[in-house]
């Protein structure tokens, strides 16, 4: 590692071969996870103790989700680790699998990095989270009023005949969160918690990751969120290309970090950015044919409503963020606005300058945009050959989100989320089009990447004279890329039904 303290002196995270380990101490002896001869992580010994964080930041693809799975024994067969985990004075081989199962919820939980995608569908929450009790079994009367107790506690106490798919983002997180620590477990391993999560949502997880540090729990959180690491305190560890390259407590290491990887992470920020294109916003002609037009849309779902009575225009070259809580409609709004999806009442339309393809959304879950059994390379054929985009443009365009064209023979399982949409990306620039629609585009990437690919989206945007229409849970990312904003929500219905002008956070606001 560099950028340590001194050998002589081990901070919080190391816990040298010859110092013993406290009776519930997690430490981890000289980890490593391959793919063959390919390294994926190597992390030297690290401790977990009761009450203190330890954060896990870095970029996509370091190495830090599958150290994870290598701590919990759930590795996919292609992969192998070595080293060894001891938790007390109780020692475990990092290559023997099994040999943890009887550990996970009683005393090694895992908080996925897809919650929803964990639970699930077919099963109802209440049921879901007490088959997790040390006493469960079918229908166990005890496990059910445990599983109550802990939903009712965590806010949920309505959702538990609820099925997972109808649950919010944050929703399902926090079910996650019981399912995974009702049967007792110490130790907490959380995988990258805060995707997809709106402001309120966020500050209810780290609420429930400080209790549970609070509670004498040990914590290993995996995160892009710097904010969150920051609030979580404790130890940090960043790690770049498989290694940790610099460890320390969290105020030093995210506010004056030594190493220049991190620097680069924390000058990654969206409240840090400085670019060309923050500033070169044309001014939309007024006299000009919008590409979309909204009269008066409203949508509900059931006895829902989601938006009412809403108008808009939208021209090119205007950038528009789409910003509040999960689930109030700001993807059903997108989605309304290049008639993806019907409304209620009012109407949608499209000037001529938005047909032909020219209107493309990139998904907030890449995968399933793309065909699952089929090489990269072969979905993008048919838009390279229908747009004439060209071999050459393809490969520009890769270069730029700092991707290599050998990428594309894989199929989108080979292939990480962060890479995954940032080949979205490249697809739906390809038609230079005249509107995309961003729907979290950037949530699955660390905070560098996301900067880089952000960069590259906007450089292409301001060149082409392209609108942009971006969801997202990030008021920083919305200021730095938006000159118009909409926001949904109670808060937006509190501010009194106003639209604004073109200044730097201008809502308009249902």
């Amino acid at each position: 590692m560099t950028d340590q303290t001194p050998t002589d002196q081990a901070p919080a995270d190391q816990a040298p071969d010859d110092q013993a380990p406290a009776a519930h101490d997690l430490v981890v002896h000289h980890a490593a996870v391959r793919h063959g001869t390919t390294l994926l992580a190597e992390v030297d010994d690290l401790r977990l103790v009761a009450g203190r964080a330890l954060t896990i930041v870095g970029e996509s693809g370091s190495g830090k989700s599958v150290l994870a799975h290598a701590l919990m024994g759930t590795l996919p067969g292609e992969l192998s680790a070595t080293g060894s985990m001891s938790i007390g004075r109780t020692r475990f081989d990092l290559a023997e699998t099994a040999g943890r199962r009887h550990l996970w919820g009683r005393q090694l939980a895992l908080l996925p990095q897809e919650p929803a995608l964990a639970l699930d569908p077919t099963m109802r929450v209440r049921a879901q989270v007490a088959e997790g009790a040390s006493s469960w079994r079918p229908r166990d009367p005890r496990s059910l009023r445990l599983a109550d107790e802990r939903l009712s506690r965590l806010g949920l106490a309505h959702a538990g005949a609820a099925y997972p798919h109808t649950l919010s983002g944050g929703m399902a997180q926090r079910v996650a969160h019981a399912a995974a620590t009702i049967g007792g477990a110490r130790i907490l391993i959380v995988d990258e918690p805060s995707k997809g999560l709106d402001r309120h949502s966020l500050d209810q997880l780290a609420d429930l990751l400080e209790a549970h540090l609070a509670g004498g729990g040990l914590l290993l959180t995996i995160t892009h969120d710097l904010e969150l690491a920051r609030r979580l305190g404790g130890s940090v560890l960043v790690m770049r290309e498989a290694t940790v390259v610099e460890s320390g407590p969290a105020e030093q290491v995210l506010t004056t970090p030594g190493h220049a990887y991190t620097q680069a992470l924390v000058a990654a920020e969206p409240s840090r950015w400085t670019y060309p294109w923050m500033r070169d916003v044309a001014a939309p002609d007024p006299a000009g044919e919008p590409l979309i037009t909204a009269r008066g849309i409203s949508k509900s779902y059931g006895s829902d409503p989601l938006f009412h009575d809403f108008s808009l225009e939208v021209r090119a070259g205007e950038r528009w963020a789409l910003t509040g809580p999960s689930g109030v409609g700001k993807t059903t709004l997108g989605n309304a606005l290049l008639r993806l999806t019907p409304v209620d009442h009012g109407s949608v339309s499209h000037g001529a300058a938005a047909a032909g393809g020219r209107l493309q959304k990139l998904y907030q879950d890449p995968a399933l945009s793309f065909p699952p059994r089929v090489p990269l390379e072969v979905a993008l054929r048919d838009v390279v050959r229908r747009h004439g985009a060209g071999a050459s443009r393809l490969r520009a365009l890769l270069e730029e989100v700092g991707l290599p064209y050998e990428i594309l023979q894989r199929r989108p399982s080979q292939v990480s989320g962060g890479e995954l949409q940032r080949i979205a990306i490249v697809r739906a620039m390809l038609p230079r089009p005249a509107l995309v629609f961003a729907d979290e585009a950037t949530s699955r990437l660390d905070l560098a990447t996301q900067a880089t690919t952000m960069d590259s989206l906007m450089s292409e945007v301001t060149e082409y004279g392209c609108a942009l229409l971006l969801v997202t849970h990030n008021q920083d990312l919305a200021r730095a890329v938006a000159h118009r904003q909409v926001r949904l929500g109670d808060d937006a219905a509190a501010a009194g039904g106003r639209t604004t002008g073109p200044d730097p956070v201008a809502a308009a606001v249902t």
